[in-house]
């Protein structure tokens, strides 16, 4: 995943607006009018943003905080204003209707600010803010496309008005800003440019690229540190101030029986298991381990460090399996516990990754490389296996994690705990180009439940 720069090739400006080379020095003339209540640039913003429901005097306290001083149109804006205006133009791609942002009149009034007036710079200037504003919070909200938000605060939210507009300021470029989207991830950003800009072979191209920009709506913007588990290309990302760091291949679950496909969930990685225990799922039991016993004899189990527990809870004792109905439970009549003790032949591994979900999904290690080898990788029950838990490790605790002696299930907390976004994407930024993965979960096939706005 890349710069957005490298897919901007192909782009047509739906606008052509003349330049503002030399409406700058107008507008930083007119903010440096005499404070006298309030200044221009102030009272444009307070006659502006009265009339749109929910900006109050966000934009108004903005231009206050400032002393005036304009944001869009001056000479260390670049091309901001026209980059701005060319993604209003565009907003259908965001599924979003144009007419929201007044983008006409805001047109009009970019031309007449071309011109030189520094009344027209001044409403020009508030117009824009308020125009941003306003896409910025259409665009940050849930897609509502299947995600489970098991700790709500990752559910995506807008930023207040006044939030949106000291990051753009605060941006360090405002044109570089507002082109890879600041505001937004950059795989939102990346895959709207394509959309936009008509980067697609067919109709289905189109439709993959616009369903795959909904679900990106849940990731996150900003430099802080954050993972992305996608199981349709089968990689897990780790991403600081907003780039990949490191990568690694990952076994998620299989696209049938639909149960055990890894679901779409955003949560805080909490703490680490050194030395886990597994408890087998119950089908597994079934199906896989209980023939093994009938055909070897109780001697598997030992030989596999399996004990039978009495129940599912945290005082569950150890049980002799020679009191169970082996065939029972091959038949699915007799439920049973089967908790794998750790060691080298341990399906968690050395170590797994909590999020604590109902879902009882995790990240973990596993002994079985030889899976992580093989180009089709969906082959778990829904958890996540990792190509190489330590190395992971040592990313998310910027340290190496190592069990202080044999006892099982040593907890680590994470020290500030880290955002996961498991997030299925059939269409991926790469480069220049997007790279789309075969849909195996057939997610990509469901009908959308998204109104334009």
């Amino acid at each position: 995943m890349t710069n957005l720069r490298n897919l901007g090739a192909g782009a047509r400006p739906v606008h052509a607006i003349r330049t503002f080379a030399g409406v700058a020095a107008l507008a930083i003339a007119a903010a440096a009018l005499p404070l006298a209540g309030s200044t221009p640039a102030e009272a444009q913003a307070r006659r502006v943003s009265s009339a749109v429901p929910g900006l109050g005097g966000s934009i108004t306290d903005f231009y206050r905080s400032r002393g005036g001083a304009p944001l869009w149109f001056t000479p260390a804006s670049g091309n901001a204003a026209q980059r701005m205006l060319q993604l209003l133009s565009t907003a259908s791609a965001d599924n979003l209707n144009p007419n929201r942002y007044r983008v006409k009149a805001l047109a009009k009034a970019m031309q007449a600010a071309s011109r030189g007036n520094p009344a027209a710079v001044q409403r020009a200037e508030v117009m824009l803010s308020e125009a941003f504003v306003t896409y910025a919070r259409d665009l940050k909200r849930d897609p509502n496309v299947g995600i489970i938000y098991v700790d709500p605060e990752l559910r995506p939210a807008p930023a207040s008005p006044r939030t949106l507009l000291d990051q753009a300021a605060t941006s360090g470029s405002l044109a570089k800003y507002v082109e890879r989207m600041g505001w937004m991830s950059p795989v939102y950003a990346q895959l709207r440019q394509a959309l936009a800009s008509r980067m697609y072979m067919s109709e289905q191209q189109r439709r993959v690229l616009a369903v795959n920009l909904e679900r990106a709506r849940a990731l996150p913007s900003g430099n802080h540190r954050y993972v992305v588990v996608n199981p349709a290309a089968q990689r897990l990302y780790m991403y600081e101030n907003g780039q990949v760091v490191d990568y690694m291949r990952v076994v998620a679950g299989k696209p049938a029986p639909a149960v055990a496909q890894t679901p779409m969930m955003s949560a805080f990685l909490r703490f680490a298991v050194l030395n886990p225990y597994w408890n087998a799922p119950a089908d597994i039991t079934a199906q896989r381990l209980a023939p093994n016993v009938l055909k070897q004899g109780r001697g598997y189990l030992k030989a596999k460090g399996y004990q039978v527990m009495s129940d599912w809870t945290d005082r569950a004792r150890v049980i002799d399996p020679g009191a169970i109905d082996w065939k029972g439970v091959v038949a699915g009549r007799v439920p049973i516990r089967l908790r794998q003790l750790p060691g080298p032949a341990n399906s968690m591994g050395r170590m797994k990754f909590m999020f604590p979900n109902d879902e009882g999904i995790w990240l973990h290690d596993t002994p079985q490389k030889e899976v992580l080898e093989e180009a089709a990788r969906l082959q778990s029950n829904g958890c996540v296996r990792l190509e190489d838990a330590p190395r992971f490790a040592r990313w998310l605790f910027g340290r190496p994690l190592k069990a202080q002696g044999a006892k099982p299930e040593q907890r680590v907390p994470v020290p500030s705990p880290v955002p996961l976004y498991i997030m299925y994407l059939t269409a991926v930024p790469s480069g220049s180009a997007i790279v789309y993965f075969d849909d195996l979960y057939g997610l990509d096939r469901r009908p959308r439940a998204i109104a334009s706005r």
